[in-house]
């Protein structure tokens, strides 16, 4: 029987700016998935049909790409929805305590919790190895908090014997990770702007949307 690897793309959306400046939603969304990974040849297909009609485009991101390349991309996505999750945390940021709101903080725990979530909800004994991967990030504490609870999660979570790897790519070099974002801008359009135009097409993979502070009362701002 060949190996077996479980796959783990990580997103975000939203920025850490705790005030009424800042986005009202923090997410972390996740696509979980095995191989072969079907969309890669119609994805790099699109791209260079889009180049030969003059079109400058280095890689997928839905929050830059135009309505209609956005629509394409959605298109390519919804017809390979087999054989993969999707799980979100929300986090309605003005309900997040000051003591919670550093990086070295915020991210092992609102990580930690999404990917404890996501390794309860598979047979970890039957894998190899799981693999994560996040977008590329400098060497700072993010950085360190990110490694810090996949390391600290992975590592409680997984049967004996069972290896992981974090790896930290520029979301240009990889299809799962501007899926990843896809997916994640489609769950942030449904919570801040109640759009769920893009969000209803794929809904049947979308396996949890976690609100951490939903029975949260208290504002801070």
């Amino acid at each position: 029987m060949s190996k077996r690897f479980l796959y783990i793309f990580l997103d975000e959306a939203g920025n850490l700016d705790f005030s009424p400046n800042g986005t009202r939603y923090f997410l972390l969304s996740s696509v979980t998935k095995e191989r072969p990974f079907f969309a890669y040849k119609e994805l790099n297909e699109l791209k260079y049909d889009l180049v030969e009609v003059g079109m400058d485009i280095e890689y997928f991101h839905a929050s830059e790409d135009s309505p209609l390349v956005r629509n394409r991309v959605l298109d390519i996505i919804k017809r390979y929805l087999e054989g993969i999750r999707i799980d979100s945390l929300v986090v309605e940021k003005r309900k997040t305590g000051p003591a919670l709101r550093a990086e070295e903080r915020f991210y092992p725990e609102m990580l930690g919790y999404l990917l404890r979530y996501i390794l309860g909800e598979h047979n970890l004994s039957s894998y190899a190895e799981v693999i994560v991967f996040t977008d590329r990030i400098p060497v700072t504490k993010k950085r360190r908090a990110v490694e810090k609870a996949v390391k600290i999660t992975l590592a409680a979570k997984l049967p004996k014997g069972v290896r992981y790897r974090i790896y930290h790519h520029d979301s240009k070099s990889n299809f799962d990770l501007q899926i990843a974002d896809y997916f994640n801008w489609v769950i942030y359009r449904k919570w801040d702007r109640e759009d769920e135009q893009a969000y209803r097409p794929v809904k049947e993979v979308i396996r949890s949307e976690f609100d951490i502070f939903r029975t949260g009362t208290r504002l801070y701002y």
